[in-house]
């Protein structure tokens, strides 16, 4: 391909990129080094037949002129990000320093806003991911060796968790879970206990959402390793018979290898879909027990208050946990390609 035909081509891509993409980027940067203006206050003593006292207001002229000179706000550089709601540095190094064990630094850590949100991030991300792969290539195996005839009901069934809205199969599956529903109740029967309930357990409830991210997202692994089946060429497994292995040998010296450069695109969507946890967390109700980073970018941004700046310097640091998140996987899939080159 020509390069002016090249990028005549590229360009609707990159103009999209960069409006869609790069410049939100900038402006959130941009405003989480700036904090909102204070306003600007007048102190005033006021004397009556019982004596003087001192009023304090808010001169709204003056703060809406300074509004209005600088939009952005007070620039606040790096402070947003290492105050008590973000890295809270400060906090951090006294826990450390006044530490009695590990274990009650981590427990220190947990007491923070951010910190609390990271681990159960990290803990959702690196449960789900593999488990979903895995369940995704089960499924797969299953249906491609099914009689023609039954396959499409199959995957059709297959495909239901995600065809149905995230919000929406997290509420039934909350629901469900609840003392009232049918697996909370029956949880309730075999513990003997009437009093149990998953709902005010931390513990549960995170495995409860773990279990609803990986029944929502195992479709999709599944749709790509059917895809990829497709694709096995016959002579290899017929090889691998004829030399005497068996099931399991077939799939993991034939079947794996040959799936896994879609083992790594499905794990590199699904890091970064995982580590940007929402909806499971609302629609369980479930902020008492687990946050998210992307919970509290919500959680900030709604309200009355509205605290852009904290809301941006979430994202940043959201975004460099994803590339961070991503750079192992990364790094691999270009040597391969390197090496295949």
């Amino acid at each position: 391909m020509k390069h002016r035909t090249f990028f005549w081509f590229f360009l609707p891509t990159a103009l999209a990129m960069l409006l869609f993409i790069a410049m939100p980027i900038v402006s959130v940067v941009t405003q989480s080094l700036f904090t909102p203006h204070e306003a600007v206050l007048i102190t005033s003593e006021n004397c009556g037949p019982f004596g003087c006292k001192t009023e304090t207001t808010i001169d709204q002229e003056a703060t809406e002129a300074l509004r209005a000179e600088k939009p952005l706000g007070r620039f606040a550089g790096l402070s947003i990000y290492l105050d008590r709601g973000h890295l809270a540095i400060a906090e951090v190094s006294d826990a450390w320093t006044n530490r009695e064990s590990f274990g009650g630094f981590v427990s220190a850590l947990g007491n923070l806003p951010f910190y609390r949100a990271i681990g159960f991030t990290l803990t959702y991300t690196f449960t789900v991911t593999p488990l979903l792969i895995i369940l995704g290539l089960m499924i797969a195996l299953a249906v491609n060796s099914l009689h023609r005839h039954l396959k499409g009901l199959m995957i059709f069934f297959s495909l239901l968790p995600m065809i149905v809205n995230p919000l929406v199969g997290s509420l039934i599956l909350f629901w469900m879970i609840d003392a009232r529903g049918i697996i909370g109740s029956a949880l309730q029967w075999m513990a003997g206990d009437p009093d149990l309930s998953l709902k005010a357990s931390t513990p549960m409830m995170w495995i409860a959402i773990i279990v609803y991210g990986v029944w929502h997202s195992a479709p999709f692994a599944f749709v790509v390793f059917y895809a990829g089946l497709q694709t096995l060429p016959k002579d290899q497994l017929e090889s691998a018979q004829i030399d005497g292995a068996t099931r399991w040998q077939q799939v993991l010296y034939v079947v794996v290898p040959h799936l896994m450069p879609l083992v790594t695109f499905v794990a590199l969507i699904q890091l970064m879909d995982n580590f940007r946890v929402f909806e499971p967390i609302v629609g369980f109700n479930a902020a008492a027990h687990a946050t998210s980073l992307s919970w509290i970018i919500f959680n900030d941004l709604g309200g009355e208050t509205r605290q852009l700046s904290a809301a941006s310097a979430t994202s940043v640091l959201t975004i460099l946990g994803v590339a961070i998140l991503l750079s192992p996987v990364l790094v691999r899939t270009w040597r391969d390609f390197k090496g295949k080159t």
